[in-house]
């Protein structure tokens, strides 16, 4: 039943919820009714897709969301919510001041001090690049699946010229520019060799090692929640690779991570130590790396938890903290 809903809703709740764009791609997510302030935070909540990431492809009334049906249950549980868009392909600094300019529209828009800021994989260090260089801008930062000590897969494709080569052709020059034109932005710069570097093992060490953070752990245990500058932290992901056979996708992409690491510690494109950032509410859900956004039109695993409600719980625990 669920799949045929999910087949049918090609992306969206047609009816439930809405959204408008600004020109740089920032989008606001609104609810034609809302049902509960469960998710009512004090600061709005911002999200920032990962590598290959997007905001919406397609349109209104046939598309799909990076974020399938995240946001729209926000705003129907009382979130001020929105979604950024940045390049698909970029390194972290680059992808960080192109979500400066939406957070600062966002603040300028909602007339808050602040943002509660969402990043999935190559999202986490974007959002953190926001604490960095304007802390006072952000309430909290909470990573999905988030690469803050990288990807080995990365590493081993930047070793491999003959993987590069093809994934330069097909990512960078075709996949990623099709991203750009169907979410309405195709300005977005792209390279993939700087978005490799960014989320690889050794360009995460070097970036965390030139801007440290507590909330970053220097094993596979908690980081520091509250860092002196008053900025809360958050994270989670899974350690599943295989969820659903309908999703070929998902499971073609999600054996990457257990061919680099040889072992299935991982939601197939990243380490679950690797993600530890702040606060770790778990850390080996029945989740694949796309099944943490519900991706790819929320087909998951059977007994798996639906990143729905994932999301709206995680909504409601920035409410409670005075966030």
């Amino acid at each position: 039943m669920k799949l045929t809903m999910n087949a049918l809703g090609i992306g969206l709740i047609i009816g439930l919820s809405t959204m408008s764009a600004s020109a740089s791609g920032l989008q606001k997510v609104s609810a034609n009714y809302v049902s509960s302030d469960y998710a009512k935070t004090k600061y709005p909540i911002v999200f920032n897709h990962g590598m290959f990431g997007f905001t919406r492809l397609g349109t209104q009334s046939f598309g799909m969301d990076y974020f399938y049906q995240i946001l729209p249950d926000l705003a129907r549980n009382g979130a001020n919510v929105y979604a950024t868009q940045v390049s698909p392909l970029e390194s972290t600094e680059v992808r960080g001041e192109q979500l400066l300019q939406q957070v600062d529209e966002v603040i300028a828009l909602t007339g808050s001090s602040k943002v509660n800021l969402i990043g999935h994989s190559h999202g986490g260090p974007t959002i953190r690049y926001i604490e960095i260089v304007a802390p006072q801008k952000v309430a909290s930062l909470t990573a999905v699946a988030g690469t803050i000590k990288g990807s080995k897969v990365a590493d081993d494709l930047l070793a491999n010229q003959a993987a590069s080569s093809v994934m330069t052709v097909l990512g960078q020059y075709l996949i990623a520019p099709i991203i750009t034109i169907l979410e309405g932005n195709p300005s977005l710069s792209n390279s993939l060799d700087r978005s490799l570097k960014s989320i690889s093992e050794k360009g995460s060490t070097e970036f965390n090692n030139k801007y440290p953070s507590a909330a970053i752990p220097t094993d596979c245990g908690q980081g520091q929640k509250v860092t002196t500058n008053g900025v809360y932290h958050y994270s989670w992901t899974g350690t599943a690779q295989i969820t659903n056979l309908f999703d070929i996708a998902d499971t073609a992409i999600s054996q990457l991570a257990p061919l680099s690491y040889k072992n299935k510690d991982n939601d197939g494109l990243v380490s679950r130590c690797n993600t530890h950032f702040g606060q770790v509410i778990r850390d080996n859900y029945t989740q694949s790396h796309l099944d943490e956004v519900n991706l790819i039109l929320g087909l998951k695993g059977l007994f798996a938890p639906d990143p729905v409600v994932l999301f709206r719980q995680h909504a409601n625990r920035l409410k409670l903290q005075g966030l």
